[in-house]
């Protein structure tokens, strides 16, 4: 209704009638305005008295279609895009949101991960095995103790195996390095680093005992007896393994409670890593569709959304479309030949006069001699030749002067012919048979 309003006061379509309301400007305008679609191509059209104007019309329409269709276009492909890179923007924090799930849950269950569950069932075996030979040492160092115990009570003595008691704290600690370098290589490999560190320790207590008999000889006397010595020092090598023993065996609950954990936890993990791969899914298919929807803005931007091309501009037209005012003409002179013709004959058909011989004989019975014709007063053919004298002077002198009249004080005649020929459509039918002016 607007584009409608407007489009009729800047061209000034209805100027010629002020009082139009803009509801029948409105109404005008769409009964006059034709868009018609075949195939792929649009036919605008617009009806209008002068020619001039038809195309000033029709030309202003098509620049309007041509515009909104821009503005149409530009507008979805902006719109698209902007859509685009608000959900590239959500799908990213969400990428975030859940990369931080898995990692907040991995640190928690950092002992009772999927992927170290073949290291700590390894470890937890080792563990076993060493827990066991613990024990037979345990076992053989408690049944060795009670011997020892049970010998002394009997006999006074102790048999030392032809080994010498320790003299010394730094002796009684190179031998029990030494016992548990002999327990670490049982379980670990001559290449472990706990074994290369008790050999080191080994080797620097040896330098410090060697150095010490070496000063004091065999002045000191002894402190303590063999069986004392012997005693603790089982009492020590049984603290030991038994410390050891607790140690491990707290560290198997431990690998048993994470392995138990572990499947639980791989199945809470494996749902987080679905969330986030089908989160990535979506992530790469809006930066797909956002970098389209970029190509796609940026063609719309060169091209401006000229989608539609106009074939061909409207021009000013040589002929009306309508009236077909050659078929008028033809169909009113005809129309005129036979109502005249039907005038006469319903007169002729309804005058019940007698006016020939014949009808004499036909109603009344009476034959008739002869005919006479009509004859005219004086009056009758003064009046007759008066008509006839102002007709000639009529088409003699008034024409002729009437003529004159319209050439000097109206319009020259032939561009009066001109336009009346064009008004009566004669124009174009005079061009088509290739006929001068």
């Amino acid at each position: 209704r607007a584009n409608l309003l407007d489009l009729s006061r800047r061209l000034g379509i209805h100027e010629a009638q002020s009082a139009i309301t803009p509801d029948a400007i409105v109404a005008d305008m769409r009964s006059r305005i034709t868009i018609e679609r075949k195939s792929s191509f649009v036919t605008v059209s617009f009806a209008a008295p002068s020619a001039r104007l038809s195309a000033e019309v029709t030309n202003d329409i098509v620049t309007s279609i041509l515009q909104e269709s821009v503005a149409l276009r530009t507008s979805a492909s902006g719109q698209t895009l902007e859509f685009f890179d608000q959900e590239v923007a959500r799908l990213s924090d969400d990428l975030a949101l859940q990369s931080q799930k898995i990692l907040t849950f991995k640190l928690a269950n950092k002992d009772a991960l999927p992927d170290s569950l073949d290291y700590r069932r390894a470890r937890q075996g080792s563990q076993q095995e060493r827990v066991l030979q613990i024990e037979r040492q345990l076992s053989s160092l408690t049944d060795r103790r009670a011997k020892m115990i049970e010998l002394y009570e009997r006999t006074g003595e102790v048999d030392t195996g032809g080994e010498t008691a320790p003299r010394s704290p730094e002796e009684k600690r190179l031998q029990d390095l030494r016992r548990q370098l002999s327990t670490a290589l049982v379980v670990y490999a001559p290449q472990n680093p706990r074994v290369r560190v008790l050999e080191a320790q080994i080797t620097a207590l040896e330098a410090t005992v060697a150095a010490q008999i070496g000063a004091t000889g065999d002045a000191a006397a002894e402190q303590l007896s063999p069986y004392e010595l012997q005693l603790s020092d089982m009492d020590a090598q049984i603290a030991f393994q038994t410390t050891q023993k607790q140690e491990l065996e707290a560290e198997l609950v431990a690998l048993k409670a994470s392995i138990d954990a572990t499947p639980a936890n791989a199945i809470q993990i494996d749902v987080l890593q679905r969330d986030y791969n089908a989160i990535e899914n979506q992530y790469s298919q809006a930066v797909s569709a956002q970098a389209q929807a970029a190509t796609g803005d940026r063609i719309e931007a060169l091209s401006k959304g000229q989608r539609i091309s106009v074939v061909e501009q409207a021009t000013v037209p040589g002929s009306p479309d309508s009236p077909n005012r050659p078929l008028i003409a033809a169909g009113a002179v005809a129309a005129g030949i036979g109502l005249g013709a039907a005038v006469v004959l319903l007169m002729e058909v309804l005058n019940r006069s007698i006016q020939r011989p014949v009808d004499l004989s036909n109603r009344l019975g009476v034959q008739a001699f002869g005919s006479v014709p009509y004859i005219r007063t004086a009056r009758e053919l003064r009046w007759r030749r008066s008509a006839i004298s102002l007709a000639l002077l009529v088409g003699l002198v008034g024409i002729p002067a009437t003529l004159y009249a319209l050439h000097v004080y109206y319009l020259p005649l032939d561009l009066l012919v001109t336009q009346v020929l064009e008004k009566s459509g004669l124009a174009a039918l005079r061009a088509k048979l290739g006929l001068g002016s």
